[in-house]
């Protein structure tokens, strides 16, 4: 009877040291959007299981959506610095001046789609933004695709957007509206369908991606792009891990985030972000929405009136003791380089 005791007991104390081992670290992500989101459905919940399986299960992931574990959006950032969550995915613009040189990915006409274009931002960041990162584990940085106009009036040339209320994601997209004509406010993406609803604003620009989950199709029926390879806006997004996270790992454990960081995960990201603006455009499709492409004469006007943006963020740049127009070059090589 006592040895069997002895072996029931030595095979539950094994069992408790292989769920021990199996579950080494636990890491909480958290980021603003509803779980059924495009990039937290699509790209963040794919890629913690992918590490949980390439750890063996040695790390797991809690995933709280929608600000869950409190702040606002512009706190992620730095609640993954600070340590106060292991890991973030966050909007770069909602802490403005923050990220100076990463901002160049925001100006209007540069980015094409959201795979090649992530591409793109991450390796400028790596050879010319780095620093802006101190202190911190990058896991990733990306783009959405193209940003276009959904409103509630038809926006089929210039002129409509004059003093129309338009939500804007960014400090450099809120310059833009207000350079073409626009007023522009300010806003998290996630408060846009109460903004839309309430007449707060009679119009955002967002990419396609975004629209099923705010619902945006439903609450306006205008949305209009441009016969442009390169889209009017976008903002960029980075995927970060607290640096003591990550630095109190196994080095086996370093390897697999390593493995599962950089290039070809910003690149997945843009990648889900394509998917995702088809799948919004087919909504509205369906819906009967208006969907208006500007041909290419009225392109050309809205290029050369946001060209004064651009101007002005040379000219911050290099104000602060910064030479734009060379980061502005580097970020146009870098979309080059990406086939475009």
């Amino acid at each position: 009877m006592k040895t069997k005791t002895f072996v029931l007991g030595a095979l539950a104390a094994l069992a408790m040291a292989s769920t021990a081992f199996a579950q080494e670290v636990t890491l909480r992500i958290h980021q603003m959007l509803p779980a059924q989101a495009t990039i937290p459905a699509q790209a963040i919940e794919p890629w913690a299981q992918m590490v949980t399986e390439a750890s063996g299960g040695r790390i797991a992931f809690e995933l709280y959506p929608a600000m869950q574990l409190g702040g606002a959006p512009a706190d992620l950032y730095d609640q993954a610095k600070d340590g106060v969550v292991d890991i973030v995915w966050t909007i770069m613009g909602y802490t403005p001046g923050r990220f100076p040189k990463s901002e160049v990915f925001e100006l209007p006409f540069l980015i094409t789609n959201g795979e090649k274009s992530s591409a793109a931002f991450y390796n400028y960041v790596m050879d010319n933004a780095a620093d802006e990162y101190e202190g911190i584990k990058v896991l990733a940085l990306h783009t959405h695709g193209p940003g276009l106009f959904h409103s509630k009036e038809p926006i089929t040339k210039l002129e409509d957007l004059q003093g129309m209320k338009v939500r804007g994601g960014s400090r450099i997209i809120s310059n833009m509206l207000a350079q073409l004509g626009a007023e522009p406010v300010g806003m998290p993406v996630t408060q846009t369908p109460e903004a839309l609803s309430k007449g707060v604003i009679d119009a955002t620009t967002v990419p396609w991606e975004v629209t099923p989950s705010l619902r945006i199709s439903e609450l306006v029926k205008n949305h209009t792009g441009f016969t442009s390879d390169h889209g009017l806006y976008s903002q960029t997004f980075g995927f970060f891990m607290n640096q003591d996270s990550y630095n109190n790992l196994p080095d086996d454990l370093k390897a697999v985030i390593d493995a599962h960081s950089g290039l070809e995960v910003s690149r997945q990201f843009g990648r889900v972000m394509d998917n995702g603006d088809a799948g919004g455009l087919a909504i509205a499709v369906k819906a009967g929405n208006n969907i208006v492409q500007l041909d290419e004469a009225e392109t050309a006007r809205w290029i050369a009136a946001a060209q004064p943006t651009i101007d002005q963020w040379v000219a911050d740049m290099t104000a602060a003791g910064v030479d734009g127009q060379a980061l502005l070059d580097a970020a146009r090589a870098a979309v080059a380089a990406e086939g475009n």
